[in-house]
């Protein structure tokens, strides 16, 4: 097959495997679960719905989606891939069915996702465990992981990989990360593509503990809570102007702790992502594992951990309230966009691919880096 051919039937795939992802105005996620307001002793239930999660996590505008990627991958070989693994019966190049505790995603070789293309929205990277290797068609690169995050404006036109290096040849190497899509306004879907590293030692902590002593950590990935801002956002993001109250929250609870989640205005979409733990109490309505809770925004809400530590991803923004034609990697508000973001590609490959493989992985010995397009590195431990 022709190296051509290769990539048509890539995109082809890339395609289909975000084909589940809605084609109408997000804010149809909170109106799907919407319920009538109950009234229990003059008190407001600020729950406006519950739903289990899958792999793919719907969200309410100005998100797009959300995927958790947990995957008990083994100890790495030579190429930085699963040692011994038997491929037999993987769908090699489109593998997202989880055997011995993996998928190998869109790889050959390397677990990830290969070089594709993005436009007309942002992704943000939240690795809990594990790496990710990234490079693009700008010519920037890195690795990060374990507590890091990045941040990617598409804008007009990207491409970019993901792999995930199993650098560890005498170790399993756990990975666990969440990819979070965050839509653009059309004003500012072709902007230049640009990249951010938000580094695990600087992402802002948020420790409180209640009256019983017990810890809830809010890792402040966008937005504010109390006292503690997070970095600044790429600049074009619907998340840079603070009056949008766009919020990335990853709350962590001890077991029995209880935490008062503060309120934002009414009219934010606010959605909480129990992933981690048994059951927790939100609003006075125990949830367990693995569930969406969509909350009035306006009020305080009250979280009470179960008999186990519980993790929580909070998910909260006001509207862009614009229609989304979304066509697998290409997010833009017409139907005529999308075809010309398909034109643009084929023309342009939004910049070409400067790496020797679509696949690109760094030295294993490399530490945590980032080199941005301009030729700025940043390099940690």
């Amino acid at each position: 097959m022709s190296k051509k051919s290769e990539r048509r039937s890539f995109i082809a795939n890339l395609s289909l495997a975000f084909s589940a992802a809605l084609v109408a105005p997000f804010h149809s996620f909170s109106h799907s679960f919407k319920q009538s307001f109950q009234n229990m002793n003059n008190n407001i239930n600020p729950i406006l719905g519950i739903k289990p999660l899958g792999f793919q996590w719907e969200t309410a505008d100005p998100f797009l989606f959300c995927v958790h990627h947990e995957d008990k991958f083994p100890k790495g070989n030579e190429l930085m891939g699963p040692e011994s693994s038997n491929f037999k019966g993987r769908h090699m190049g489109d593998d997202f069915i989880i055997k011995d505790g993996f998928r190998m995603y869109h790889g050959q070789t390397v677990p990830g996702f290969p070089g594709h293309p993005h436009r007309g929205f942002e992704t943000i990277t939240v690795v809990r465990k594990g790496l990710v290797d990234h490079a693009d068609s700008l010519g920037a690169a890195g690795r990060y992981g374990d507590g890091d995050v990045q941040w990617m404006t598409a804008g007009k036109g990207v491409q970019h990989s993901e792999m995930f290096p199993l650098i560890h040849q005498d170790a399993e190497n756990p990975l666990e990360l969440f990819q979070i899509w965050l839509n653009l306004p059309k004003k500012n879907k072709m902007v230049s593509p640009h990249f951010k590293m938000l580094w695990r030692e600087s992402i802002p902590n948020y420790v409180h503990k209640d009256s019983n002593h017990k810890t809830a950590k809010v890792e402040v990935i966008a937005g504010k809570i109390n006292k503690y801002h997070a970095q600044n956002p790429p600049p074009d993001s619907w998340a840079a102007d603070e009056k949008n109250e766009v919020a990335v929250w990853n709350i962590k609870m001890e077991a029995g702790a209880e935490f008062v989640l503060p309120k934002a205005s009414e009219g934010i979409n606010r959605t909480l992502y129990f992933y981690e733990g048994i059951s927790v109490t939100i609003g006075d309505v125990i949830v367990n594992s693995y569930n969406a809770v969509t909350v009035l925004p306006q009020y305080d809400l009250t979280i009470i951990a179960g008999e186990k530590e519980v993790s929580i991803l909070v998910l909260q923004g006001k509207p862009i309230g614009e229609h989304v034609m979304q066509y697998g990697p290409f997010v833009m508000n017409t139907k005529e966009e999308i075809n010309q973001a398909f034109e643009d590609y084929h023309q342009t490959k939004f910049g070409g691919w400067p790496w020797p493989k679509y696949d690109q992985v760094h030295d294993r010995n490399k530490s945590r880096f980032a080199k941005h397009a301009d030729g700025r590195l940043e390099v940690k431990g």
